[in-house]
């Protein structure tokens, strides 16, 4: 059997090592005395508090004024359509009360063959010896005795007259609807224009008060800022001038010894005062200083250890895989040469066979007068 070589988890070797990586990282920003530093700057978060409410307040003040505006432009677009729905039903009602007065059905010209209650409306068969509607069949009248033609004509033509009065009529007072309509449209339309135009100034000195108060404020807080500027200033003016008579007339440039001295303990110093170490505690810090260095150097060594520990592992894993793998392309490489032989000697078995079968038992082909005997007979 053979012997296969654990492979460590590179994960979580990899993990640990990133692990590690951000420890030294913080490490050397704790314990670096120049990249640290102590204290808040309470002045400059102040400065920047104030300007984020600057800017708060100006853009609250914008988005107030597109709120505004946007809120007009939908009143506006409610009105105008308010108004066009409007006018379309007034349309609708206007065309069905002209047709429901000058359009009845009774009142066309061809009404009379339509019409559901003719029956009952006709006169009976025979009237009078004069009646208009014998026929010739009936003998009650004969061609050529129109006796009553002038005055049929006359009836015609005043009924012909009357019908172009009601025409005039008709169209007349169509006119008059119409025109009366297209006022009242008229009208409406001016009265919604107006209000839209009120509306819009009204919007506009919205806008004008909105801007003036923000250019107030902005001044405002300019004039602020201008006054606790100068105020700075002078208080540090005042306070530079403070500082360097006191600097002048204390011990600090003086350089006397006894004011570093610390008032807790006669071991301990002022550090703003003190003026420098001995030797001995130079010697002290310098000891130190190496076997920090030689400390550094044993875990950079034990480090370059581990990392070539890690890759003489990571070597013999891969030799092993390859080996492996080696291994496993001999392994196909046979099966598929075998198969291949197999192969070779079934398709030559089956060459032999299928000659055998056409050698003896296809050797004899139907001729043409076999297939002549089928579809000889209507069965």
């Amino acid at each position: 059997m053979r012997k296969v070589h654990h492979v460590p988890d590179l994960a979580e070797a990899a993990r640990l090592q990133r692990r590690r990586y951000r420890e030294l990282q913080l490490q050397s920003r704790l314990f670096d005395a120049r990249t640290r530093t102590i204290g808040v700057d309470l002045e400059g978060l102040d400065a920047q508090i104030n300007d984020k409410r600057i800017q708060d307040a100006t853009r609250r003040a914008w988005d107030d004024s597109i709120a505004a505006e946007m809120k007009q432009n939908d009143k506006i677009m409610c009105i105008l359509d308010q108004r066009q729905k409007q006018d379309t039903v007034n349309i609708g009602k206007a065309l069905n009360e002209f047709r429901r007065n000058y359009q009845q059905p009774e009142t066309r010209r061809e009404f009379d063959l339509s019409d559901p209650q003719s029956l009952k409306k006709n006169m009976p068969a025979r009237v009078a010896d004069s009646d208009p509607r014998c026929t010739a069949s009936g003998l009650q009248k004969f061609m050529g005795e129109d006796l009553n033609s002038e005055n049929r004509k006359k009836c015609q033509q005043e009924q012909t007259r009357e019908w172009l009065l009601e025409q005039q009529k008709d169209l007349t007072n169509a006119l008059a609807d119409r025109k009366f309509a297209d006022g009242l449209h008229d009208a409406h339309r001016l009265e919604l224009d107006q209000r839209a135009m009120d509306l819009q100034r009204r919007d506009e000195e919205t806008r004008r008060a909105i801007c003036v108060t923000t250019k107030e404020f902005n001044k405002k807080q300019a004039i602020e800022s201008e006054e606790k500027r100068k105020l700075e200033k002078q208080q540090e003016l005042e306070d530079n001038i403070a500082e360097i008579s006191n600097l002048l007339k204390g011990d600090l440039l003086s350089e006397n010894p006894q004011q570093a001295v610390s008032s807790f303990a006669s071991h301990r110093v002022i550090p703003d005062r003190w003026k420098g170490m001995n030797q001995d505690q130079l010697k002290e810090i310098r000891d130190v200083q190496l076997q920090q260095v030689l400390e550094k150097l044993r875990l950079e060594e034990e480090e370059r250890q581990r990392k070539a520990e890690w890759d003489r592992r990571r070597i013999q894993g891969a030799r092993a895989e390859l080996l492996f793998e080696r291994h496993q392309q001999r392994q196909n490489r046979e099966l598929r040469r075998a198969l291949d032989n197999l192969n070779a000697q079934l398709s030559q078995d089956q060459k032999s066979r299928r000659a055998a079968l056409d050698e003896e038992a296809y050797a004899n082909f139907p001729s043409g007068q076999y297939y002549t005997q089928f579809n000889t007979t209507s069965r």
